[in-house]
């Protein structure tokens, strides 16, 4: 198992590996410690290159940053004005984007360089789920691959939004959780699960859907271990075992989902308001009605949560004629050669959970599903596709199980791989600014006329 001692050897006498305790196996499997570090830097550093590019252009406010960049601008007044700006939603995305501003100054790049930071390190956190789930440095490359070549990723973290900044917290969270999920003590990495929950929704609420999907997770296997249920050809690739964490206790569930994500949380308000307990809660009761309310008016580009997987309704960024036939765009829609094919690896997924009982394909499900199908029980008639984010980028592990299961050849995967990329390279011209077409070429990539 991993222990914080462990760790600590490792780094300080240089250890290559962890080996981890996995329940229902014999055998302990190795990670090599040096090797993912190594290939975090270097997926993190790519990413965040790509991501620089052009970062500056437009010069000009786009989409939703009218709300976040003088909301993060206000933040950095030595005391803060009234009416205090967009309050409906945490703050700590807003500070970070405060800190980029104070560093960077007020443009474009201050605006914008911490979504570029954290849409790589988003990128890093599918690499590390996909260590936890397939136990194969090939695999979760080729998984933050395929989640970087989501157009949806791309657009996000180019725009100071606060979207970005939740998904990432988010993923660490989910990463963290799925490497605890089969260790015998999983307490530590539930521990930094609830932490990057927790920092999550102090971005924007909905960092809370991850957080709610781990804590079902754990109640139904309780409820089930209290039954004393058992499968009758136990496996040790079932998704529920009688022995899962033995010295999982209630108060380390508390610790871990309850304490941890609630410190991490609240610590965000006392930037805002010192210790006042009483502004603190009343900063919560306006969020809470501002995010649960039905009474918000329309938007051009709206859309309803169950046509977001099919990429129905897209939101347009920015939309320049910059004349002699030339436009800017941008345009927040999602790779159609990444999010339509995962569909059919959801369902392979489902096969999975349900005839094989894998614990692999469950946990994919249920982080996929639990982020995406939150947005149905809200009362909140006001929707974007972009809100489906969380579940667009874990559906990269959808894929990559359903493309390296059984016999399957490693070509496969990689020309999905490829794919996607050749995907990802014919949207650009409608998702990075800086880039500029034709009108021509803008016409042919609207392949339907609700993409107008």
């Amino acid at each position: 198992m991993v222990t914080l001692s462990r760790i600590e050897a490792i780094l300080v006498h240089g250890e290559a590996a962890i080996p981890v305790k996995i329940i229902g196996e014999s055998s302990a499997r190795a990670i090599s410690l040096r090797q993912s570090s190594l290939i975090s830097v270097i997926i993190f550093l790519a990413a965040h290159a790509v991501l620089l590019i052009g970062i500056t252009t437009p010069d000009k406010f786009v989409f939703d940053e009218v709300h976040y960049v003088p909301a993060a601008r206000q933040m950095l007044e030595p005391v803060m004005p009234q009416p205090m700006l967009n309050p409906m939603h945490p703050p700590l995305a807003k500070q970070v984007i405060a800190f980029s501003i104070h560093v960077f100054g007020d443009n474009p790049l201050g605006w914008r360089y911490p979504g570029t930071l954290f849409g790589a390190l988003a990128v890093v956190a599918i690499y590390l789920c996909g260590l936890a789930l397939f136990r194969s440095q090939a695999q979760a490359v080729a998984a933050s691959l395929i989640a970087f070549f989501d157009q949806m990723l791309f657009v996000i973290a180019r725009t100071a939004m606060l979207d970005i900044f939740a998904l990432s917290f988010g993923l660490f969270g989910i990463a963290a959780f799925l490497f605890g999920f089969r260790q015998t003590r999983p307490q530590v990495c539930f521990a930094l699960a609830g932490l990057a929950f927790g920092l999550a929704a102090a971005c924007k609420w909905s960092g809370l859907f991850p957080l709610a999907t781990a804590i079902v997770i754990i109640a139904a296997i309780r409820l089930m271990q209290s039954w004393r249920a058992e499968f009758a050809d136990a496996q040790a690739s079932d998704w529920y075992r009688p022995d899962l964490w033995p010295d999982f206790r209630a108060h380390h569930f508390v610790l871990c989902f309850v304490l941890a994500p609630a410190v991490a949380y609240l610590s965000s308000f006392v930037g805002l308001y010192g210790f006042s307990f009483a502004d603190i809660v009343e900063a919560q009761r306006r969020i809470f009605a501002d995010n649960t309310t039905s009474a918000l008016g329309g938007h051009t580009y709206m859309s309803s949560w169950p046509s977001w997987p099919f990429l129905v309704r897209p939101v347009w960024f920015l939309f320049d004629n910059l004349g002699n036939g030339t436009i800017s765009a941008v345009v927040c829609l999602g790779n159609p050669l990444v999010l339509w094919p995962a569909l059919l690896a959801l369902v392979v997924c489902a096969r999975d959970f349900i005839v094989a009982r894998r614990w692999d394909a469950f946990l994919v499900l249920a982080f996929y599903a639990g982020p995406y199908l939150a947005w149905a029980l809200l009362p909140r008639t006001l929707g974007f596709i972009y809100y489906y984010l969380p579940s667009a980028a874990t559906v990269s592990l959808a894929l990559v199980h359903a493309l390296r299961r059984g016999r399957m050849p490693a070509w496969l995967l990689w020309g999905f791989v490829a794919l996607a990329g050749a995907g990802f390279a014919a949207m650009l011209p409608i998702s990075a600014a800086f880039v500029g077409t034709s009108m021509q070429t803008f016409q042919r990539l609207m392949i339907f006329q609700n993409w107008i």
